[in-house]
């Protein structure tokens, strides 16, 4: 038997344009999932994914029209519960065998057909069967129905359908958007299934306005995509309809000059892609006196609101022209340009009189009104929550620069949520920040303060910059060490893939900011500094708080490359200045490296174990009990090791302490070989009790090496 191409389509009113490339996907890869599940695809069969805003479709290559029938062997029971003392089938085999299909008229051939596996009690029955294979028409229903069933819907409409049956009525159905057509081609021949109270065809409909004939008749499986865009206009493919964008935006800003390039944005492509059958890109403009307002501002409005491509300059300045994506090609395409130009204009003059309306007033006749803004309900406004952003910012800016630090990270920290109160925020809340950077300029604050107020929520996300000054820095850690210690404070914790206050990206923040800026901080220290600006209105989480940011620390490590092992060795330390990890776990590699990593992980490991079980027990090393040669050879190793060791630690050059440490693996070895450590003489024990802990100590300062042991 041989193989054709399967296609299946299922056309709809134009879906939600943000879920629309995850629904093709999906839908794609669900339907691809069951036909190979019922082996009516195998592994050399492949799918393509087809979604436009009005079809989901799904091209399978090598789809057999019946699968091949499978041997299965399936275990009944023990032999004991299925045969009686005279090996006759009881009633319990006879049923589980009627159930499963078998011929029981005659007891007796029917056991003689089964595997008996095992001795004694362990014995058991087996029955071996033939499984028809599914043919295509049941098993692309069951496909269908499976994946239309647990398509990522983000909301499900209701709606009627005229029922087909003999009698009148309605029927409910339930899906993202009404569906009107469903194509199921193998080959050329129509495989009779049904969704949605649709049947399968094989026709379906191109572009509303464009398409050159419509119905679209689809002759086969392998020419949907040509035969849609020849006679339906539609590129079908959601890749292809993002990649003629793509190349569209280029050629546009190409044509207006080498100065102008296109703000590529990745989910306004995708959502642009899902919202065109066939792109034509068409340049637009606005007037120029409109470029007054922050650029930030503009392109927000037209790319949030109009979903158009903004065009900048070389130094990356806003221009006054944009591209739009038009889902129509006419011959004179002016009525289309003009009609954008005009749409625009209304928003962007209201992004200018917000602009004009919010100077009126300075940030600081601003900060009283924040304390009629609530935050939460247990940590009261957001005017309380400036006052412990303060105090935080007081401290650290005082422990990082002194009063001057100090006094800038106050006055930025006080006008830093301000702008939330403009109508430019309230408009457009990813401003947040931006815009209190325009006003502070405005009001003669200064670019430090301006920065640091547009900086403080930095990083926003995965690969975002840092606050640019240390004022913002300051005002960053703050803002975001407020946030974890308060939520933290009254047991708001993240649960699985929920984090409504985002406190895992807050961590990311603060673990980035000490790292890469390399602040000499102590997180135990900061953490706890930030408590105290509660009052009495959390409990303190210091605790778990620092765990949790070690725990985010350790996830960033292994995501840069590090392995579970290193990681683990390093923070297992708790090391406190964060800016030190990177190096101690350099240092890590580069001993695990070295023919003498395993033998002192494993004796660290050993040292370890022996130190928990004589917990109070070891003395400071006196050389006079120092009996075996093996002892003495160790202590005068250590001597001359331990101390040179210690000064490149102090040094910060941990790869050369814990290479310096590497030496004592022939001393640490022969001491195991020749020394009894729980001697019978007290003094002894401790003595040497004592010695491995000095020992201990000196090898654990830059990572605990027992984590490198296997």
């Amino acid at each position: 038997m041989t193989t054709q191409n399967l296609l299946v389509e299922l056309f709809v009113e134009e879906l939600p344009p943000k879920a629309l490339k995850k629904l093709g996907e999906a839908f794609a890869g669900a339907l691809f999932d069951h036909l190979k599940a019922q082996g009516l695809a195998g592994t050399d069969s492949a799918v393509t994914a087809f979604a436009s805003p009005r079809r989901l479709a799904a091209h399978v290559t090598h789809v057999w029209l019946k699968a091949e029938d499978k041997a299965v062997q399936q275990k009944l029971m023990p032999a004991a519960v299925g045969l009686d003392a005279s090996g006759n089938a009881t009633p319990a085999l006879l049923k589980k065998l009627a159930a499963l299909g078998a011929d029981v008229s005659d007891p007796v051939a029917a056991v003689a057909t089964l595997k008996r596996e095992g001795e004694g009690k362990a014995a058991a029955l087996f029955y071996d069967s033939l499984v028809t294979g599914a043919t295509l028409d049941t098993g692309l229903q069951k496909a269908l129905d499976e994946a239309l069933a647990k398509l990522p819907i983000p909301k499900v409409m209701s709606y009627q359908l005229e029922s087909d049956c003999e009698l009148p009525g309605w029927s409910s159905v339930h899906f993202v958007r009404p569906a009107h057509g469903l194509v199921a081609l193998h080959g050329s021949t129509v495989v009779p299934v049904k969704v949605l109270g649709l049947t399968a065809g094989n026709t379906t409909h191109g572009h509303r306005f464009e398409a050159a004939v419509d119905p679209v008749v689809l002759a086969d499986a392998d020419h949907y995509a040509e035969t849609l865009l020849r006679d339906g206009a539609v590129l079908a493919s959601f890749n292809d309809r993002r990649f003629a964008i793509v190349q569209q935006l280029a050629q546009a800003a190409e044509r207006l000059g080498p100065g102008f390039e296109v703000l590529m944005d990745e989910a306004l492509l995708d959502e642009v892609t899902a919202l065109v059958e066939r792109p034509n890109v068409l340049t637009c403009g606005f007037d120029a006196q409109f470029l007054d307002v922050p650029q930030e501002c503009l392109i927000l409005t037209m790319k949030a609101n109009q979903k158009y491509f903004p065009l900048v300059d070389r130094q990356g300045k806003l221009t006054n022209q944009f591209l739009v994506v038009s889902n129509i090609s006419p011959d004179d395409a002016s009525a289309v340009i003009g009609g954008n130009e005009r749409v625009v204009r209304p928003r962007l003059a209201d992004a200018k009189f917000f602009f004009d309306q919010d100077r009126k007033k300075t940030l600081a006749s601003r900060v009283e009104g924040l304390g009629k803004v609530v935050y939460h309900n247990k940590l009261g406004t957001q005017g309380e929550r400036v006052e412990r952003v303060r105090a935080i910012a007081r401290t650290i800016g005082q422990q990082l620069g002194g009063d001057a630090l100090a006094h800038s990270a106050d006055v930025a920290a006080n006008l830093a949520k301000t702008d939330l109160l403009t109508d430019m925020v309230g408009e457009f809340p990813e401003l947040q920040g931006i815009m209190g950077g325009y006003y502070a300029r405005h009001d003669g604050l200064g670019e430090d303060i301006a920065f640091a107020i547009e900086d403080h929520y930095k990083p926003r996300f995965s690969g975002d910059e840092l606050p640019r000054n240390r004022t913002g820095v300051v005002v960053a850690l703050a803002d975001k060490l407020e946030t974890l210690v308060g939520m933290f404070g009254i047991g708001n914790l993240p649960t699985g893939d929920k984090d409504p206050f985002a406190l895992r990206r807050h961590a990311l923040g603060v673990i980035r900011m000490l790292v890469e800026k390399d602040l000499p901080l102590s997180l135990g220290a900061l953490v706890a500094s930030a408590v105290p600006a509660f009052g009495d209105k959390i409990t303190d989480a210091t605790s778990a708080l620092t765990d949790f940011i070690y725990d985010r620390l350790a996830g960033t490590l292994r995501e840069q490359g590090y392995s579970a092992q290193e990681v683990d060795a390093v923070l297992a330390l708790r090391p406190q200045r964060l800016g030190d990890v990177g190096q101690r776990l350099q240092a890590v590699r580069a001993f695990a490296a070295l023919p003498a990593a395993a033998a002192l992980a494993a004796a660290n490991k050993r040292i370890g174990n022996i130190l928990k079980k004589s917990e109070g027990e070891g003395a400071a090393v006196q050389e006079s009990l120092l009996v075996e040669a093996a002892e003495k050879e160790l202590f005068a190793a250590m001597q001359k090791t331990v101390p040179a060791a210690d000064a490149e630690f102090a040094n910060g050059d941990h790869t050369a302490s814990l290479m310096t440490l590497a030496a004592l693996r022939a001393p640490v070895d022969a001491f195991f070989d020749g020394v009894m450590v729980n001697a019978e003489d007290a003094a002894l024990k401790a003595n040497r009790l004592g010695l491995l802990k000095s020992l201990h100590e000196a090898m654990n300062r830059v990572a605990d090496l027992s984590r490198l042991a296997a």
